[in-house]
């Protein structure tokens, strides 16, 4: 095969051994890789408790990491999620994907516990399992600097190690593998880091053919404002987003009872970039570099962390939101369900949360004493713990990101339909609806809505199993990339087989949380936005949903999707999409 190796790294924690497997050739290519193929081996298991020690934890690289594709450094993370109990994945940047496959191999899978705390250490062919006891209790931080010079390191902090639901494995400082408590899986396991160093170079079939797909790629993101513009991506980080969302009236306010926060203005991308002299750096393999740093060392929050430790907690300290996401990076803590969390405490407990209340807050959760005991397990454990359930803004026990619902109804259904819980990534209506790519969609309707972003769910699961950057298909479409891909492995795919790819993948994920047994019942949205308006303003009017409208979307998109009225997988649909033996 070319762009791919065909083999995977499994290692055994509870005997310290690993072994290589050649995989078959047409399972790759079935899946394609990155999320598709990590899924493969999370199937089996995902019936298991999340701390079984047989519940594999998988790192998957795609065909086209560790070439010249542009923004294809990525690489997908998936296990079961600790906070949810439903598929976890995420895709995070970094070079720990570009490292992965420079080592000769597609990815890593882990099962087993080891009886210390451990590291796994990879440099080519060569892997080893060391003891990891002197690193107890380390922050991110310290463990990037002392493993730095090993490779890139995917590694877990204190918040792992004391139970936080919510707690993420982090890649090399600050990318996180965040949301649904990722880091708490590794922890389970005693693995407290993974090193990798490559050297070798990934085949491709047909290098002028890549040359020029890599080529149309970068063609197509220069001429795209909302990446290259001045107020894009690239000039501004993902924080261009906040003075938009601000703008529309949707930014989550006051654990979500507000969706207009009036300091916004002074807290947005310029504010940071003005305070801390920011500049740029970004993954491997990607020109764009929409990550920030100040000249202090200080790393910069992105659109959802800046909104949550602001806006959603009533905070106009820009020092406290930028120490809150130091905080969280250090400590391996997802910042949109830490955020979201403070939130909800902050009304059951009928308190604003000051500054250095805010902090603290945050220490107590990664440290497992005190307050944070209990909100280290997220905030539905802590709402249901109080017997207000209802205050918990989450789906599926994962908290809301920053765009509320009632200023964009095909988020409103994106959030509910996400495998993995309240999630803007899965289907990221936000792209059509706010910022108007491909095309143009009336944000306060549900009208059309139910097959935009079932198509959409397919299109992000397949760019998570190229592990491709979302954000480049603001400018780009599969098609381009269906080039690239066809050009690397020499297999000639169109847009289509990679959308249908998608589709197989994303269906498998509804298949294995209905083995965990998820119905329509997890498919809503707290009774919030339904009952309440947002803040209206600017001659823009948030209402509440129309509970009739949502319900009778869903039931559209499960239609089209192929489940049951009931949310569950259709057989027909199964042996459609070739999966009827999952079933």
């Amino acid at each position: 095969m070319t762009g791919r190796w065909g083999r995977i790294l499994h290692v055994d924690l509870s005997s310290g051994e690993y072994r290589f497997e050649e995989i078959d050739p047409d399972i790759c290519r079935f899946w394609i890789g990155g999320k598709g193929l990590a899924g493969y081996y999370l199937f089996p298991e995902i019936t298991r408790s999340w701390n079984d020690p047989d519940m594999p934890l998988v790192f998957m690289t795609g065909p086209l990491t560790g070439t010249l594709v542009p923004a294809s450094s990525r690489i997908c993370v998936m296990s079961k999620s600790p906070l949810t109990g439903a598929v976890g994945d995420c895709s995070v940047g970094g070079s720990l994907g570009w490292q992965i496959k420079k080592s000769g191999i597609d990815g890593i899978v882990v099962t087993g516990r080891s009886t210390r705390l451990c590291g796994i250490e990879i440099s080519d062919g060569n892997v080893s399992v060391e003891d990891a006891s002197r690193l107890a209790g380390a922050g991110t931080d310290e463990l990037y600097s002392r493993l730095k010079e090993k490779g890139s390191v995917a590694c877990t902090g204190p918040a792992a190690e004391h139970g936080v639901l919510f707690s993420s494995i982090m890649v090399d400082g600050t990318f996180a593998a965040g949301r649904g408590g990722l880091g708490l899986v590794s922890a389970s396991k005693n693995l407290k880091y993974i090193t990798v160093r490559g050297t070798g170079n990934v085949s491709v079939h047909d290098k002028e053919r890549l040359r020029s797909a890599s080529e149309d790629i970068r063609r197509l993101v220069a001429a795209t404002p909302a990446i290259t513009g001045e107020h894009g991506l690239q000039n501004c980080g993902t924080a261009a987003l906040y003075d938009l969302i601000s703008c529309r009236r949707m930014m989550p306010t006051a654990n979500f009872r507000r969706t207009f926060f009036r300091p916004a203005s002074f807290m947005n991308s310029h504010a940071f970039s003005n305070a801390y002299k920011s500049k740029k750096y970004g993954c491997n393999a990607c020109h764009i570099r929409c990550k920030r740093i100040g000249e202090d060392g200080t790393h910069l929050p992105e659109y959802e962390t800046m909104s949550h430790f602001s806006a959603l907690i009533e905070n106009d300290d820009l020092q406290a939101v930028a120490a809150a996401n130091t905080i969280c990076n250090k400590t391996g803590m997802d910042t949109i369900s830490a955020g979201a969390t403070l939130a909800c405490f902050s009304e059951i407990a009928g308190e604003k949360l000051t500054p250095d209340r805010i902090t603290g807050l945050l220490l107590d959760i990664a440290a497992g004493r005190g307050e944070g005991c209990e909100l280290g397990q997220g905030s539905f454990r802590f709402a249901e713990s109080k017997g207000c359930s209802f205050l918990s803004m989450s789906v599926k026990g994962m908290e809301l990101p920053g765009y509320d619902p009632r200023g964009a109804y095909g988020m409103a259904l994106g959030y509910v339909t996400s495998t993995r819980g309240a999630c803007h990534l899965r289907a990221y209506p936000i792209s059509h609806e706010i910022l108007r790519k491909p095309v143009a969609t009336d944000r306060f309707s549900f009208a059309g809505k139910a097959r935009i972003v079932k198509i959409a769910e397919d299109m992000n699961a397949v760019i998570d199993s190229l592990t491709a950057c979302k954000f480049f298909f603001f400018g780009c479409s599969l098609e381009e990339y269906a080039s690239a891909y066809s050009a690397v492995t020499g297999t000639e795919t169109s847009a289509q087989d990679l959308l249908a790819a998608g589709e197989r993948t994303y269906f498998r994920d509804r298949i294995m949380n209905a083995r965990c047994g998820f119905t329509s019942e997890d498919d809503d949205l707290p009774p919030r936005f339904f009952c309440e308006a947002g803040s209206s303003g600017d001659c823009i009017e948030v209402s509440p949903l129309n509970r009739e409208e949502f319900l009778e979307t869903r039931s559209k998109y499960y239609r089209i999707r192929g489940l049951d009225q009931n949310g569950c997988p259709l057989p027909g649909k199964a042996e459609e999409l070739g999966l009827d033996g999952l079933l």
